[in-house]
This record gives structure tokens, C-alpha cells and sequence, in this order.
């Protein structure tokens, strides 16, 4: 008797398989690094593209969404850079920055870094073999179970590593663009790190460069990891603007935080886009005394997908975190939030709480909210709320009884809604900004329509205990 061994690889499987093996000898290493990369691989090829039976994607299908895998995007050519300098001049780019085309860091676009940071490509780390930031660089067990960061191991081309001095203070924002200049439908992979030193300062604000007209954008996957180490007594104000992918576009951004005593990290991101993203971090609080701000706002529409799935790992003492996640969805559009937090035994007088907030302006939208407490300390708080309504009809009566047309009574209310989250970045010309961005996206609605409000608005905070918090 004969047996017919029948793979179950989808085209895209089989096709990230075959540019592994095609391409793995001329992507930048060492022995080591190619020794990492073909176990990442495996991790990968064991697990193939995440679905709806696995738990942390039960709520985004990547393998569903993901039919066909797309060729791997080449480096910019010279006329590209010339050509995405002078669109950077035009545009007003800001400074001090540092520029990734198509996934790949591009020193020569990058102006005014204050001292104090000292700035590396991947390629060239990986290539020469720095041990100390390989290290860095793989994360060990931050998100390394997760396909999609193993997968981004296993294919990184390039990136960029910020390493930033112990003390040093860096007052205005670092910029940090992504832009894209590929004209046929292609993939990136890169990663990232930003080292900060003991008792150092700095503020990074990341962008999606609009090269172009969306419209005319072929549609692209980016598989980006980012790696934040933070020493102690160390700050991290981290904002992020992500928009502007053509439609069908699939966007994976990965982040892996380690705080160690006494630190500070705040997070922001404001999402807007064609395609599907997922935004997963995996942040471990290995220090006593730390503090992490994780927060965002998500405006889609049409079919839009955009899904936050956070892990916040309290290991150290007297820690605090705080999530807080506004979506806004109009027509088709679907918003996921995940976010668990795991309490350790040592990790006593933890404080930790998330809170998720969705206005449905659209019977046809839908939100995802599973938060999630898993605790085995004893003298902890920690809790978690949700809430999914449409819009307070109540409110939107009275701004129309003071005169407001309904449109814009509606977009009052939603941008005072998306603002309580905005105000919090603690930087004005940052603020500025993304309150513009969310009024842009307000005036580009279509004509809105009156929901009536849902009854199902339920918040809650939960103090935990041992008994009840696992």
C-alpha cells in the first residue's frame, strides 16, 4: 500500500519557501546569522501563515487575506533616491531624520542627527558580525513564537540601528520615514532597533512618506520589526502616523520593548489606511519601577482592517501600564484590539489597566475586543474596559439645536472624540499635527448617516486577585 503525501502549503507558503531558498545566500550575515535565519524559518514553515484557529489571529486571517506572497522589493536605484529626495525638499520633510525606502536605510537622505546617536544600517551589523547588537536584534523570546516575527527573521534585508548614548538628552523629535518607491507589486522585509542608554532622553516620531498619489501605488506587503531596548532610568516618547498603503495592501509591524528599572515609555500611533494591518507588540517590564503609556487611534473606513494586539509582560516590581485604544469605523471597515497582561509572581504591586473605545458610525462596521488579565501575584491592581456604541444622538441633537448642520455636528463629536487620546502625546507640534490629520479624514467622508445608539455599552474595571485574575 502507497501513500499519497498531499501538502497543505497555500501558493503564498509555498512561494515564501521558495524565495527563502532561493535568496537566503545573498542576504547579509555571518554563519551565525544564517544559522538564525534557517531556524526562523523552520519556526515559520512549521506554523505557515497565522489563521482563525490561532488564537492571537483568530480575529485577522492572515492566511485568507494573504492568497498569493508578492516578490521580494530589490534596493532603490540611484534615480529613485534623487527622485524621492527632491518629492522629501518639496514636501518639507522634517529634521533631524533618518530615511528606509522600501525597507532599506538610505544614509544619504538623512540630515541633522544631533550627537550623542550613533546610527548603523542592519546589513552592515549583520554582515560584520557585532555580536553585542546581533543579540539585540533577535529579540530572544520577545514574540519569537509568533510566524510573522520569525518569518521577518528568517527574510530581513535591511533596517536601521539607533543607538543613543547613556545620558544623552535629545529634546526634539527624531523622524523616522518609511517611504516606498517600487512601482511593481512587492514585499519588504526589514528590522529595526533603537538602544537607549541609561539615564538618556529621546523622542521618535515615525511617518509614512505619500510619495505620490495612493491611487496610483501598486499594492505592497511589508513584514517590519522594530527592537527598543531601554536601560535604566531611560525615556521613550515613541509616536507613530501609519497611512497611505494602496488598497489590498498587508502590512505586519511587529515591536519588542524591554524596559529595565525605573524607565519610561509612551506609545502612540494614529492609523489610517487602505489594506490590512495588524500592529502586535510584545512589551516586558524586566526592571522595578517602570512606567509604559501604550495608546492609539484607528480611523477606517470602506474594508478597511486594522487590528492592535498587545502582550505587556509585568516581571519587575511596582509597574505601571496603561493602554488606551479609540477606533473609529465607518462602512465595511473592521477594528481588532487585543491586549493581555501577564502578572508574574515576583512582579508585586503591579498597576496595570487597558481600556478600548469604538464609535460604530455604520451597521455594516465591526470591532473585535478581547482584553485580557492573567496574573499570579497577590497585591496587584489591574482591570479592563470595552466599550462598542454608535454616536450619542442626545449630543448630536443639541449641537444641531444650536445650529450646527448634522455633518458637522457629527465631526465635532468624533474628532473631540479621537482628540482626548491625541492631547496626551505631550508635544505640541506633534499634536498639531495628528488633530490635522484627524479632521483631513473627517472632511473625506462620505455623507454620514444616523445610527441609532447600541445597546450594548458596557465598561468594566476589575481588581484582581489571585483567586479570580488568572
Amino acid at each position: 500500500m502507497s501513500i499519497e503525501i498531499i501538502s497543505t502549503r497555500t501558493p503564498a507558503e509555498a512561494f515564501l519557501a521558495d524565495v527563502f531558498g532561493a535568496t537566503k545566500a545573498l542576504l547579509p550575515g555571518n554563519a551565525d546569522v544564517a544559522t538564525w535565519r534557517e531556524k526562523a524559518f523552520e519556526t515559520f514553515r512549521a506554523s505557515g501563515l497565522p489563521h482563525r484557529r490561532v488564537e492571537a489571529w483568530h480575529y485577522t486571517d492572515l492566511r485568507a487575506f494573504m492568497r498569493q506572497a508578492l516578490p521580494i522589493a530589490a534596493p532603490p536605484d540611484a534615480a529613485s533616491i534623487k527622485a524621492l529626495r527632491n518629492d522629501l525638499t518639496k514636501a518639507g520633510a522634517p529634521a533631524p531624520r533618518l530615511v528606509l525606502v522600501d525597507g532599506f536605510f538610505i544614509p544619504e537622505l538623512s540630515e541633522g542627527l544631533p550627537s550623542g546617536l550613533r546610527v548603523h544600517s542592519l546589513a552592515s551589523v549583520l554582515s560584520e558580525g557585532r555580536s553585542h547588537l546581533i543579540a539585540l536584534l533577535s529579540a530572544q523570546d520577545l514574540g519569537t513564537f509568533d510566524p510573522v516575527v520569525s518569518l521577518n527573521a528568517a527574510l530581513m534585508q535591511d533596517g536601521v540601528v539607533i543607538e543613543v548614548a547613556p545620558g544623552a538628552v535629545v529634546s526634539e523629535p527624531i523622524n523616522l520615514i518609511h517611504a516606498a518607491t517600487s512601482r511593481a507589486p512587492s514585499a519588504h522585509f526589514s528590522r529595526s532597533a533603537l538602544i537607549i542608554g541609561a539615564g538618556a532622553s529621546i523622542r521618535l516620531a515615525e511617518w509614512c512618506h505619500p510619495h505620490g498619489h495612493v491611487e496610483s501605488w501598486p499594492a505592497s506587503q511589508a513584514n517590519d520589526c522594530l527592537i527598543i531596548s531601554l536601560g535604566d532610568e531611560a525615556k521613550l516618547a515613541r509616536t507613530e502616523m501609519v497611512t497611505g498603503a494602496a488598497p489590498g495592501s498587508v502590512r505586519l509591524e511587529s515591536c519588542m520593548v524591554r524596559m529595565g528599572a525605573k524607565a519610561t515609555f509612551e506609545n502612540f500611533a494614529l492609523v489610517l489606511g487602505e489594506g490590512l494591518l495588524r500592529r502586535q507588540m510584545f512589551l516586558r517590564f524586566e526592571g522595578a519601577g517602570s512606567q509604559g503609556l501604550l495608546s492609539g487611534v484607528s480611523l477606517l473606513a470602506g474594508r478597511e482592517h486594522a487590528d492592535t494586539t498587545l502582550l505587556v509582560e509585568h516581571v519587575g516590581q511596582g509597574c505601571v501600564s496603561r493602554e488606551t485604544f479609540k477606533y473609529i469605523l465607518d462602512e465595511e471597515a473592521t477594528g481588532v484590539f487585543q491586549g493581555k497582561i501577564h502578572v508574574g509572581r515576583d512582579a508585586q504591586k503591579t498597576d496595570g489597566r487597558m481600556l478600548c473605545k469604538a464609535l460604530l458610525l455604520s451597521d455594516t462596521a465591526a470591532m473585535n475586543s478581547k482584553p485580557e488579565l492573567e496574573i499570579f501575584a497577590d497585591d496587584v491592581v489591574c482591570g479592563h474596559g470595552a466599550t462598542c456604541v454608535g454616536l450619542n444622538l442626545e449630543q448630536l441633537f443639541y449641537l444641531q439645536t444650536r445650529g450646527l448642520p448634522f455633518a458637522q455636528a457629527e465631526a465635532l463629536l468624533l474628532e473631540a472624540f479621537a482628540g482626548e487620546v491625541i492631547d496626551e502625546i505631550g508635544h505640541e507640534g506633534l499634536i498639531e499635527i495628528f488633530r490635522r490629520q484627524v479632521v483631513a479624514w473627517l472632511s473625506a467622508r462620505r455623507l454620514p448617516k444616523p445610527v441609532a445608539s447600541i445597546a450594548d455599552d458596557t465598561e468594566e474595571l476589575v481588581a484582581a486577585s489571585p483567586e479570580r485574575g488568572v
